[in-house]
């Protein structure tokens, strides 16, 4: 409960993008194998997650230079860190250690920080829940729309799986993250609530990020913000916001209109502008703090960071732009009977 008092008293900083860091290292496959994969069967470079297992260092050193920004939050690496997404690389079976590991990554590293930093402010763990490369909502297949690639209860298991990893890793926070189908991300609140449930432990808090596609102002499955909150508000979330698809600038009306419906806090990390024609991020961390710094002076927001393209860079610049900013009051909701 501690993050909600700190919640209370300022606007908390997530982090940025875990992709775009591990890019810098330029890794190959033989660092991607490691030791223990490296007679793999098919192809991991490009699994990300695996490298909380096979280049932990390399995670953790990360997590630390967004601490060092000024992070408050930082998130498991273990977007795809389920047995669904994994069956790209036939690494289903390592779903659950995929998610303790990448927990222990971001607690040691931010045992090792506040070490490094005794005084520094309360640093929290979230584990990361990604939205998963099946959908529940729409068909894969244009000439059968009623066909899906999973169903519910896969999803839901899936999830689950993952969820119990987080927490034996020691996170602080559930993210459920990037969603663009409201229905997988019931799955993932279906599981939280169904794993708490089982081991009879108090729930952790649960924060939830929607993205939205286009100029459309609604989801990929087609809802639009307020429906999606509408949507997921029954989870009781510790925070409600969006992340990722469009830059800030693209990003302001949706977040003015979610701080006016939102009884929970609302978070908002928004790509650092647009993708180029080479699917690089150009804005500048001083741009993106700018944005962000003019929604926490117009009350919007409670949480705030930098999702694709964003750096720590980035992050510091957003850090030091919203710190004297006081956060988002929650708002007295009055309930009907």
């Amino acid at each position: 409960m501690q993050i909600k008092e700190e919640l209370a008293k300022r606007i908390l900083v997530i982090d940025g993008a875990m992709g775009t860091m591990i890019q810098r290292h330029s890794l190959e496959e033989a660092d991607y194998r490691g030791e223990r994969f490296k007679d793999w069967h098919c192809d991991v470079k490009g699994n990300n997650d695996l490298l909380c297992i096979t280049q932990p260092d390399i995670i953790k050193n990360i997590h630390k230079q967004y601490l060092a920004a000024g992070a408050d939050i930082i998130e498991t690496n273990t977007f795809s860190s389920t047995i669904i997404a994994m069956a790209d690389y036939d690494m289903q079976s390592l779903a659950y250690e995929l998610n303790v590991a990448a927990a222990h990554c971001a607690k040691n590293a931010v045992a090792e920080f506040t070490a490094e930093n005794p005084g520094t402010s309360p640093k929290f763990v979230a584990g990361a829940i990604g939205p998963l490369n099946k959908t529940l909502s729409l068909s894969p297949d244009v000439n059968n729309p009623g066909f899906r690639a999973v169903s519910f209860d896969e999803v839901a298991s899936a999830y689950y799986e993952q969820i119990s990893g987080l927490v034996d890793g020691g996170v602080d926070v559930i993210l459920i993250e990037t969603i663009f189908d409201t229905l997988n991300a019931k799955g993932a609140i279906y599981a939280v609530k169904k794993y708490f449930r089982d081991k009879g432990i108090p729930e952790l808090p649960v924060m939830i990020s929607g993205t939205i596609t286009d100029a459309s102002g609604r989801t990929l499955s087609g809802q639009t913000l307020e429906a999606f909150y509408t949507s997921v508000m029954h989870a009781n979330p510790l925070s409600v916001g969006l992340n990722c698809a469009l830059g800030a600038a693209d990003m302001r009306s949706h977040i003015e209109e979610l701080s006016q419906i939102a009884s929970c806090y609302t978070s908002a990390y928004p790509n650092a502008g647009l993708p180029n024609a080479m699917g690089e991020y150009d804005e500048q961390p001083h741009e993106t703090a700018h944005f962000i710094e003019e929604w926490a002076q117009q009350g919007f927001v409670n949480i705030v960071g930098g999702c694709c393209g964003t750096t720590p860079d980035h992050i510091k610049h957003i850090a030091d732009n919203v710190r004297k900013i006081l956060p988002r009051p929650l708002p007295v909701v009055e309930t009907t009977i």
